[in-house]
């Protein structure tokens, strides 16, 4: 008998009035706030202006959760399209089910279409927002725990995690595989931010560690899960893609060190442009002080000089 373990939460909803607060999204979102507070922190180190990873955001979350569900859906289509089930609820995004791959691929598009608008270098900034993506993959899989889904093979260790019965799921103590990702993900999150730190990663390539990283992770916590998924070969669909992911992620950052060392001195025009602006005015404001310093003390002399002018006929008269 297990006498440790994590229990689950009895409902994934807390009711703030007329409003469902659902656990999975607020996870979700947290961690979206998380990934561009830090990603702005970064950019802004990097030499950027405030706000662009913010401006580049609006694009890119909405594409990245319409592509995560996309790839949930189309790869778990027989949940929604099968006999007896119906296809509304693929719709539903807040009872779960987004695909990482998915989020990150159509993601990138969104964040293409804003770095364009705004003059910037799409890899440049997905080397800023890397570290923070993880972080908010960490957060975001704790809706995982509040929908009690996409847990692991049954286990009795202390760390167990609680299911109860419900719908498609048997209760039991399991492995709790969101926590195992969760942690990979700080884990990750850490690697990058140590590794751009020593290797000034630059032109994408601490995105591609983040990638390579997760996917590492990615693949042995695939393989220990129960939910229903397609198998290639023997190996859960998602574990191939993880496989296939790692391999390119690591290819690039070898031809990418190789064709482009380095890292990027402007990864933002705009406000190297008003850097310059602001020194050259500084420069001319120290100008006109100086000149009015100087004007200042010839004034000074003049006014010293002129009484001693005035008491010289003053001696003379009285002489």
């Amino acid at each position: 008998m297990n006498l440790a373990f994590i229990p689950s939460p009895s409902t994934g909803v807390i009711e703030l009035g007329p409003i469902p607060l659902r656990g999975y999204a607020f996870c979700i979102i947290i961690g979206v706030f998380v990934a561009v507070w830090f990603g702005n922190k970064r950019w802004i180190a990097r030499g950027g202006r405030a706000g662009t990873v913010a401006d580049v955001a609006v694009w890119a979350v909405p594409f990245g959760l319409v592509g995560g569900r996309l790839y949930h859906v189309i790869t778990d289509y027989q949940l929604y399209f099968s006999d007896g089930e119906n296809w509304v609820d693929a719709f539903k995004i807040w009872e779960g089910g987004l695909g990482i791959w998915g989020a990150i691929a159509l993601g990138a598009v969104g964040a293409w279409i804003g770095c364009r608008r705004r003059g910037i270098p799409l890899p440049a900034w997905a080397d800023a927002l890397a570290p923070g993506i993880a972080i908010a993959q960490a957060i975001g899989r704790w809706g995982n725990w509040f929908n009690q889904e996409l847990y692991g093979k049954p286990t009795d260790v202390p760390w167990a995690l609680e299911i109860s019965e419900g719908a498609n799921r048997v209760a039991g103590t399991y492995h709790p595989t969101f926590l195992y990702e969760s942690l990979w993900c700080l884990g990750v999150a850490a690697l990058v931010i140590w590794a751009d730190r020593r290797f000034k990663l630059g032109h994408g390539r601490a995105f591609a560690l983040y990638v390579a990283a997760y996917c590492a992770g990615r693949a042995w916590i695939e393989y220990m899960r129960v939910d229903e998924a397609h198998h290639v070969l023997g190996l859960r669909l998602n574990v191939w893609t993880a496989i296939i992911v790692f391999v390119l992620a690591v290819t690039y950052i070898v031809i990418s060190a190789r064709v482009r060392p380095g890292r990027e001195e402007i990864v933002e025009p705009a406000a190297e442009d008003l850097a310059k602006g602001e020194a050259d005015e500084d420069g001319e404001s120290g100008k006109d002080d100086a000149g009015a310093t100087a004007a200042a003390q010839d004034g000074g002399g003049a006014e010293a000089k002129a009484p001693e002018g005035d008491e010289a006929p003053q001696k003379a008269d009285k002489s």
